[in-house]
């Protein structure tokens, strides 16, 4: 699974509106979204596995790889290719056990290099560090700096997803350094042309595969 972590990584944003969500989402992955990860905060639990089912779908005629973020059951329900873990949710370990291991896991580490180690220790299939700038989905997030970013390629083999005020002019800094996904929630959802957007993302990592 490591070598299809790559490219614009897409959050989705909360909304209550499903067609609304699947119209939106389906300019990101017709702008070259390789992953989309549903995440929503304030919907309940019949409502996020409606979304759920309707955006695996979706994903499947994109080729695209769906993440569910936190919850467990909805990723088993719908069959989603993986789950994203935060500090706060079950550990990979427990989740590998569940999902086996043909699923993906991906972890927050926010700027922790140690937590990384111990994730990829654990078998998770990418982790993921941020905010590398102020974010506007998470404002009290903490700070993640271009050196952690460098100093975990290092010592790191899994994949390496930048989170956080990312825009496509700001990524640049961090597809130069290394990370091997961007993942983008309000620069790309928020925007007048989504998957212009989405695309100008994805062509910054066939860029960096010329330098």
């Amino acid at each position: 699974m490591y070598q299809k972590i790559r490219g614009l990584y897409a959050i989705t944003p909360d909304t209550m509106d499903t067609g609304h969500l699947l119209a939106i989402t389906q300019q990101a992955l017709l702008g070259g979204a390789q992953l989309i990860q549903y995440r929503n905060k304030t919907a309940n639990n019949k409502l996020r596995l409606e979304q759920a089912q309707a955006l695996r779908s979706l994903c499947w005629q994109y080729s695209a790889l769906f993440i569910i973020n936190d919850h467990l059951e909805i990723a088993l329900a719908v069959d989603a290719d993986g789950i994203h873990l935060g500090v706060y949710d079950i550990s990979v370990t427990t989740a590998r056990k569940i999902l086996g291991f043909k699923k993906i896991i991906g972890v927050s580490c926010y700027n922790r290099l140690e937590s990384a180690l111990v994730a990829e220790m654990q078998q998770a299939d990418y982790v993921a560090f941020g905010a590398f700038f102020a974010s506007v989905t998470k404002p009290k997030t903490v700070i993640a700096s271009i050196d952690l970013l460098c100093i975990a390629k290092q010592k790191l083999s899994i994949p390496i997803v930048a989170i956080g005020g990312i825009t496509c002019t700001n990524a640049t800094t961090l597809v130069h350094h290394g990370c091997n996904a961007v993942a983008v929630s309000n620069a790309l959802f928020a925007t007048k042309n989504i998957q212009s957007t989405a695309k100008a993302f994805s062509i910054l990592f066939c860029k960096n595969e010329n330098l």
